[in-house]
């Protein structure tokens, strides 16, 4: 029987599946106990499981941070949740300096099962500090493992997975995806197992490849849907693990079309579209009709709710950087 779920409810329902499995996942941040989170992700959890087990912390991340270190350092599995994009720098450091680390200090002796769940991205009108794409920092930090569903699917299997994981997962949702909805099938999902560090080919086409992850699908899917009613079959890949790459399936697809854009929210200069340009145009030369393009955001700081339209990467942006994909010599 499928179940009509948000992504935000795939969210919750996966936190409390995990934590009913397993007595060791505790879930904290700030107003994430009775208030249930300022997106709702948490609702009803401290009512479920008891206050010690969904709480509330201060205003202060690091001190977040480093609480979920020493948790799971003996032997818990903490949730952590940053409540915007841009509140997590406080806690970078303890990120890079210990989160990514100890493992590696401990030459494999300390294990952080932890998970950093930061709301980000934009495409809600929100202000400064509450619409930041920050993925690259994470991507850039070895030791880190980092995600973006973009799914409801996906948001419900890739928590389970991350949570599960054995080491530190940084698992990035889009907030403007919170709203979406899916019909699913709940009881098969929670007896299947996913498919965590793998892209996937959410639409199949011939022409290019759109390769986008995280907020930036959905308007991916859009393009490669204008795109049919002209004629051109665009296939788009979903990302879904920033680290580790699923160079394989990414690969794939390019060595088919010949053609890739890559899209992305975030600034385009040393960043995840940087990489993965990179990545296609070294495995992929020899099979590639153009060079690879990017879609994204512009390389200034985010701007002002009436202006976001112009800076988030769009349907019409994507169509003329396929426009650009010297066509002519096909």
């Amino acid at each position: 029987m499928s179940t009509t779920l948000t992504f935000a409810k795939a969210l919750n329902t996966a936190l409390a599946d995990e934590m009913e499995s397993d007595s060791t996942v505790v879930v904290f941040g700030e107003d994430v106990g009775p208030l249930g989170g300022v997106f709702r992700i948490t609702d009803g959890l401290t009512a479920r499981f008891g206050e010690e087990r969904c709480f509330d912390t201060p205003l202060a991340e690091s001190g977040i941070m480093g609480m979920a270190i020493g948790m799971a350092m003996n032997g818990l599995r903490p949730v952590v949740e940053m409540q915007f994009d841009a509140f997590a720098y406080p806690a970078f450091e303890q990120v890079v300096s210990h989160v990514a680390k100890m493992p590696n200090r401990t030459k494999g002796k300390v294990k952080l099962p932890m998970v950093i769940r930061i709301p980000y991205a934009g495409g809600i009108g929100g202000v400064e500090h509450h619409c930041d794409s920050s993925e690259s920092y994470y991507a850039h930090t070895p030791g880190l493992t980092v995600v973006a569903p973009a799914t409801v699917q996906d948001a419900y299997t890739m928590l389970r997975e991350a949570i599960r994981h054995p080491d530190p997962v940084v698992f990035l949702e889009p907030k403007k995806l919170y709203w979406s909805k899916e019909d699913l099938e709940l009881e098969s999902l929670r007896e299947s197992v996913g498919s965590f560090g793998r892209a996937v080919v959410a639409r199949e086409g011939s022409d290019a490849t759109l390769i986008a992850y995280g907020p930036s699908v959905s308007t991916a899917m859009n393009a490669a849907a204008a795109a049919a009613e002209e004629g051109r079959s665009l296939e788009v890949i979903d990302v879904r693990s920033i680290v580790p790459f699923d160079d394989e399936t990414v690969a794939a697809s390019v060595r088919k079309t010949g053609r890739a854009v890559v899209i992305a929210e975030a600034p385009g200069f040393a960043s995840v579209a940087s990489e993965i340009v990179a990545r296609v145009q070294e495995r992929c030369f020899h099979s590639l009709a153009a060079p690879v393009l990017r879609v994204t955001g512009f390389d200034i700081p985010y701007p002002a709710p009436k202006l976001e339209q112009f800076y988030l990467p769009s349907v019409d942006r994507i169509l003329d950087a396929v426009d650009d994909l010297q066509w002519e010599d096909a």
